[in-house]
């Protein structure tokens, strides 16, 4: 329960706003940039072969992530639980070679090293989704995100201390992943990558996805974004800072039944009894 000398946690504060979705795009985009992320997805997931494989793999996520936040102890426990047999399936071997890894290398979804990439990725896309959505952050606010979302680390069997625990971290983290030759946008991630920005059959969605896409392909990093092939002009730049600067004038307006999710709102009941 949140004191004046306990703070609720800034995991709480994030991921209760459903305006954060605006950032799962983007997160997805930096997973598949990943040669052996993109290659799981690719042969372990309906992610692009099912009709509604992308709004499924959203579903799953999102739950998962919301069990894990808002969930206390037992909720997380089952939600990692629940992962980790999705992951004990998904292996396998890159079909060509790409950025540092030779053709024919192994993955594995438990992957210390892949679970960590995932993870920087959605933490980093949460807090730069978040603050330019809903509102800015403190040093200190950032930091302690950083180590609240780690935390639950080890559920997952990400080791202690693998993964960014403040936000100068993250940052040389992402930087340095980049730089290692490890992060390479392969074809199997641009076909990938079409399907999470215009899925098959979405067309009747496609004002909603063109507001989606900015966040999504205007916050990656520009050598990330070019990699996929994406095109940025300054008239993107202009759309997506009115519309970030919309929803941040509008947010503190909006009823909590819609800004926030229903386990959240939960998970705060719970706490103030």
């Amino acid at each position: 329960m949140a004191t004046p000398d306990q703070p609720a946690p800034m995991t709480w504060r994030l991921h209760r706003e459903v305006v954060l979705l605006a950032g799962w795009g983007r997160a997805i985009l930096l997973q598949l940039a990943h040669p052996l992320v993109a290659q799981g997805v690719a042969d372990h997931s309906g992610f692009a072969t099912d009709r509604r494989g992308h709004v499924k793999r959203l579903k799953r996520t999102l739950r998962a992530m919301l069990a894990l936040t808002f969930g206390g102890p037992k909720g997380a426990a089952e939600a990692a639980a629940a992962i980790n047999r999705i992951h004990d399936r998904v292996h396998g071997h890159l079909a060509e070679a790409a950025g540092s890894f030779s053709s024919g290398a192994h993955y594995s979804a438990h992957d210390p090293a892949l679970l960590a990439w995932v993870h920087a990725t959605l933490v980093d896309s949460f807090l730069l989704t978040y603050e330019r959505f809903v509102a800015p952050l403190t040093p200190a606010e950032r930091d302690r995100y950083c180590r609240e979302a780690g935390a639950g680390g080890p559920l997952l069997g990400i080791p202690p201390g693998i993964v960014p625990g403040s936000v100068g971290e993250l940052s040389a983290y992402m930087e340095r992943m980049v730089a290692s030759g490890d992060i390479a946008v392969t074809d199997t991630a641009r076909a990938l990558g079409r399907e999470v920005l215009l899925p098959r059959g979405s067309w009747p969605l496609r004002p909603v996805l063109a507001l989606a896409r900015l966040p999504a392909v205007g916050l990656l990093p520009p050598a990330i974004r070019e990699a996929y092939g994406f095109a940025w002009t300054t008239r993107h730049e202009r759309r997506l800072t009115a519309l970030s600067a919309l929803v941040r004038h509008a947010l503190p307006l909006a009823s909590p039944v819609l800004r926030h999710w229903p386990a959240a709102r939960r998970a705060e009941t719970r706490e103030t009894g």
